[in-house]
């Protein structure tokens, strides 16, 4: 039996969109064993996976180096056949290098690829030649698969749904408004503008973390809306995308809530600030659609991550952005 350890343990967003590899490699490898390893925390989203037989969960945030050390223990003890580095990071660079595989698989980019057995190009897309995350993530298993696409999906439990069914008694609409990033996040009063002109059959809900509730709080009050309520902090991650799966429209900036949509193959309108989606973040839905400046602005994308503040000070590539083309 093959045993494969796939290594993602940077952020929410990351981690959903190394799902197609799990997926392409069980229909490759149907007997294998898929081990996933991911920062503390992130772990719910591979909770009840099918196709996963074991998480390693690396504390990044309490004695970082000496729980490395821990996890590149394990990794060697579990004896895998292939280690596949996601990051591009001289810690998942150090686990893969001393994993003890015979196959040790990553980007080129990784200041220890010249340990791995096989190293691919990482490209990042632009406007002339995009590339999606997903394709990126799948060029590292070519040759263990096919050159086809896999879906990125998670999988919510039975009892996920049924706890969302409260939220689901009418026509409702998702809203995720925030980000770890000022330039990623659509500011809050075109998303107040957005909740007054939706027609009121919808319900809203304001998706986000416990650390999100005053902002949404803040939304809410200033929208004079009464069907409409904040649940930050009130549900998992695998709820809030069974949440988000049946919504007739999921709104969320470029961020994790995006990936979650797409998970689901969920409704949803992307908002894109000072990224673009050339980047290789754009959603995945059958129903998606992606709302950005029209404008041609010198600055923009500003940087492939975000910034706590617009560098030139405007904001204009999101203040450009016209509510009217994201209402329903």
């Amino acid at each position: 039996m093959k045993k494969f350890l796939i290594i993602q343990t940077a952020f929410i967003g990351d981690v959903i969109l190394a799902t197609p590899i799990i997926e392409k490699l069980h229909q490759f490898h149907p007997d294998a064993q898929i081990d996933f390893l991911v920062r503390k925390g992130n772990e719910s989203l591979l909770t009840g996976h099918p196709f996963i037989h074991q998480l390693i969960i690396w504390n990044k945030k309490e004695n970082k180096t000496s729980n490395l050390f821990r996890i590149i223990r394990e990794v060697r003890k579990n004896k895998y056949d292939y280690v596949i580095n996601l990051q591009r990071y001289f810690s998942s660079g150090l686990i893969t290098s001393m994993s003890g595989a015979k196959n040790k698989i990553g980007f080129d980019k990784n200041p220890l690829s010249f340990l791995y057995s096989q190293k691919i190009k990482h490209i990042i897309g632009d406007k002339e030649h995009p590339k999606h995350e997903v394709e990126r993530n799948l060029d590292l298993i070519t040759n263990l698969t096919d050159n086809k696409p896999a879906p990125v999906k998670l999988y919510p439990s039975q009892t996920d749904f049924n706890d969302t069914i409260i939220y689901k008694r009418e026509k409702y609409i998702c809203i995720a408004p925030t980000s770890v990033w000022f330039t990623k996040q659509f500011p809050l009063h075109k998303w107040v503008e957005l909740i007054k002109n939706t027609t009121p059959i919808y319900k809203v809900y304001l998706l986000g973390r416990e650390s999100d509730k005053a902002t949404c709080d803040k939304i809410i009050k200033d929208s004079e809306r009464n069907n409409i309520e904040n649940l930050c902090g009130k549900l998992t991650l695998l709820q809030s995308a069974a949440l988000m799966k049946d919504a007739a429209m999921n709104y969320v900036n470029d961020s994790a809530p995006l990936h979650l949509a797409s998970a689901m193959n969920a409704n949803v309108t992307a908002i894109f600030c000072s990224t673009i989606p050339a980047f290789g973040f754009g959603p995945l839905s059958d129903n998606s659609k992606i709302i950005e400046t029209k404008l041609n602005i010198e600055c923009r994308p500003c940087g492939l991550h975000g910034f706590k503040s617009c560098p030139k000070g405007h904001f204009l590539c999101a203040e450009s952005i016209e509510v009217k083309e994201m209402i329903l």
